[in-house]
């Protein structure tokens, strides 16, 4: 005995059927392939929250440790700075503190770009509706 693939559901075509049962069979296809949709897009919708959420989290955590490390490191190189500079630790300072603020200014200018450019756009919603419509159009011929 072969193994036959699973079928999509198919109606019985049955000749009596009036207009009036064509037409609810219809709305309730219709009705059924609706809420498919906003359950798929609810679905991409709580994805993208918990992805969101986890990539917040990690960043929360590396800007602390990076806060850390920064300071450490501005303190370290403006003493060193300063140093070379005569034991003069304000020259240091300021020299470190400039170029942290430029620095600070690129970084900032490139996040903003980047925050720019995210998909809104459900790409697997609009595409299941391509599919929705196509269905619609051939059982329509």
């Amino acid at each position: 005995m072969a193994h036959r693939p699973p079928q999509y559901h198919q109606t019985p075509i049955d000749p009596d059927v009036g207009i009036p049962d064509l037409i609810r069979r219809l709305t309730d296809d219709s009705k059924r392939l609706a809420s498919d949709e906003v359950r798929l897009a609810k679905l991409e919708i709580n994805e993208s929250i918990h992805t969101g959420a986890r990539g917040t989290l990690w960043l929360a955590v590396a800007f602390g440790a990076g806060v850390v490390a920064m300071v450490a490191l501005t303190i370290g190189l403006a003493a060193l700075i300063g140093r070379l500079a005569n034991f003069n630790y304000w020259v240091g300072a300021l020299i470190v503190g400039v170029v942290e603020l430029v620095l600070a200014f690129v970084l900032i200018k490139r996040g903003l770009a980047e925050l720019g450019k995210p998909s809104y756009t459900l790409p697997e919603t609009r595409e299941s509706l391509k599919d929705t419509t196509s269905w619609v159009a051939r059982r329509a011929d």
